[in-house]
């Protein structure tokens, strides 16, 4: 039987962590280490990023999106909806540097959010507002 042991040992010399019943099986498996000093290569926290600080200064020089008399908002839209017939409501914000909520009051009457589909989450003007339609069809 114990020769039988052995040879099992000789053919699987790393069956487990910690080996049969060698002396592996003494040793612990984790151990603890008093340290003479302090560790001093571990990162600091910081109380601001660069990154953040770098965000903050970029808001405060373009400071709060005033609002804009609403023939110059729904110009910018219309240049807008010419170059593509779908935006996202971040994409205009982007564009006209109007409010979030001024901004969907003069969507809401000019054009139509779309729910589902291909186009989900994106506005696009209304039909009585699309020129572009008008010339495909006269073509």
């Amino acid at each position: 039987m114990i020769e039988h042991f052995i040879k099992v040992l000789n053919l699987f010399p790393t069956v487990s962590k910690r080996g049969f019943y060698g002396a592996e099986s003494s040793k612990p498996v984790s151990w603890t280490m008093q340290l003479d000093k302090a560790v001093t290569t571990n990162y600091k926290p910081v109380a601001n990023h660069h990154y953040n600080i770098v965000y903050d200064k970029k808001k405060k020089e373009d400071g709060k999106r005033a609002r804009a008399e609403k023939q110059q908002v729904l110009d910018m839209l219309f240049s807008a909806f010419e170059k593509h017939q779908y935006y996202n409501i971040k994409d205009l914000v982007d564009i006209t540097k109007q409010p979030v909520i001024y901004l969907k009051e003069i969507l809401r009457e000019i054009g139509i959010y779309n729910f589902k589909g291909p186009h989900k989450s994106t506005w696009e003007l209304k039909p009585e507002y699309r020129h572009y339609q008008n010339e495909d069809k006269s073509d």
